[in-house]
């Protein structure tokens, strides 16, 4: 017996170490059809742990403090060694993060991975997008520069518009009655430490759930009806190591290469991944022309500024954003189709899914953009007069956005479909 193996059995003897890697990665039986689309799980955790690296090498030269932490950006850029590409691999980490988990999320919605019985692993899986919206919106705070600030002003003072408990809870995020050093030192925090550490919890919890039920395919089809009768392995499965982890190192390789192209040649994306006014110090008497969040933000942000206020009250925004994220984890319910694959769907839900996703990217860019961006209506025209174009075509976009997924129930369950076949397509 080597040494390497009389290791692996001491610690096997107490820690069940070969038994999880035979369960979850060599003797995990995958769908042998997984396509591009199946690049963006492992993408995510990819960039996950490059995430956890580069805030653990950021945060030994960050300072939590209102009076410092623009400077200890600054000095991290220009003073400490690699600090600019470390900074620009978090900051462009951020954005490509949220580029996989879109792309993830719209691979769900191609082939039904959110149908029973996955039910969980989609519940989980929208977990880990709210905690990381709340990591990003945590994190944006703290470079401290003017759209730090006024972007945290603006995001916290809408949950001043929660009847009853608004200003206290927006109190209570802040910490103070403006944002403020203790606003930036509980930002802090939780960007750090609580957030990273559920996060973390719920990918694990994520993998265990998936691994449990096992994974979707293109077809749709469930792998585990059809096993070879001597040894139980699924006819159409094979091992996730090594035919997957090899496919997935091929993405990974590919997305490297793009991640780097980015840091190198452009990080700031011409302003979508860093402002320019991000670049100027926090000043709380000088706000920004126009503030806008960052782009993974503002298909959201459109539907905010697309619904009208109610006596005053930006409540009615407010809820419609929080509902436009939230109504994602109905979806296993709302799909009443007889299959899971958008391979074997007919056109009425091919059609949605293409409206769903012209609108959503139509909100995104129109978030980025003050209202005003497309003109006003003629003052001549009735109701619309002097009304900002693009306020309408938001308005109009909102409504397809919640028409998706509330028409669900009754153009899926109305809809032709095709035959799904017993076993996988190659």
């Amino acid at each position: 017996m080597s040494q390497v193996e009389a290791v692996r059995g001491w610690i096997d003897q107490r820690f069940p170490l070969t038994a999880m890697w035979k369960e979850h990665i060599s003797e995990y039986y995958a769908p042998k059809n997984f396509n591009f689309w199946y690049y963006f799980g492992s993408l995510a955790l990819l960039v996950l742990v490059l995430q956890i690296l580069t805030g653990i090498f950021l945060t030994m030269n960050y300072k939590p403090d209102a009076a410092n932490a623009f400077a200890s950006v600054e000095y991290i850029m220009r003073d400490v060694s690699f600090g600019w590409l470390i900074r620009y691999m978090h900051s462009t980490g951020a954005s490509m993060f949220f580029v996989v988990v879109y792309l993830h999320m719209f691979r769900a919605l191609l082939y039904g991975s959110f149908r029973a019985p996955r039910e969980l692993v989609w519940l989980v899986g929208l977990g880990i997008y709210l905690g990381l919206m709340a990591e990003a919106f945590m994190g944006y705070l703290l470079p401290w520069g003017q759209m730090s600030y006024w972007g945290a002003q603006v995001i916290v003072n809408l949950f001043s518009a929660v009847p009853f408990v608004g200003p206290d809870l927006s109190l209570w995020i802040r910490g103070d009655y403006v944002v403020s050093d203790a606003t930036l030192n509980r930002f802090f925090a939780f960007h750090v430490i609580a957030l990273p550490i559920v996060l973390l919890g719920l990918v694990v919890v994520h993998i265990i759930a998936l691994h449990e039920v096992g994974s979707n395919n293109p077809d749709g089809v469930d792998i585990k009806k059809i096993k070879d009768p001597a040894t139980g392995i699924p006819k159409d499965g094979i091992p996730f190591h090594p035919y997957y982890t090899v496919k997935d190192l091929v993405g990974v390789s590919v997305f490297l290469i793009l991640f780097s192209a980015i840091i190198f040649f452009a990080p700031e994306m011409g302003g979508y991944f860093l402002e320019a006014n991000n670049f100027i110090p926090a000043d709380p008497l000088k706000t920004p022309e126009h503030i806008a969040p960052v782009w993974y933000f503002t298909p959201y942000y459109s539907i905010l500024r697309a619904v009208p206020p109610l006596f005053g009250s930006q409540f009615p925004g407010v809820a419609a954003m929080g509902a436009a994220v939230v109504i994602f984890a109905a979806l296993p319910w709302l799909d009443r189709s007889p299959v899971r694959s958008i391979r074997y769907k007919g056109p009425v839900f091919k059609r949605w899914l293409a409206a769903f996703v012209v609108v959503f990217v139509i909100l995104g860019y129109l978030g980025i953009k003050p209202t005003g961006v497309w003109g006003t209506f003629p003052a001549g025209l009735p109701l619309l007069g002097g009304a900002p174009v693009a306020t309408l075509v938001a308005q109009v976009c909102t409504l397809v956005y919640f028409a998706f997924f509330l028409l669900m129930p009754w153009y899926t369950a109305r809809d032709t479909f095709k035959p799904v076949p017993e076993r996988v397509t190659a």
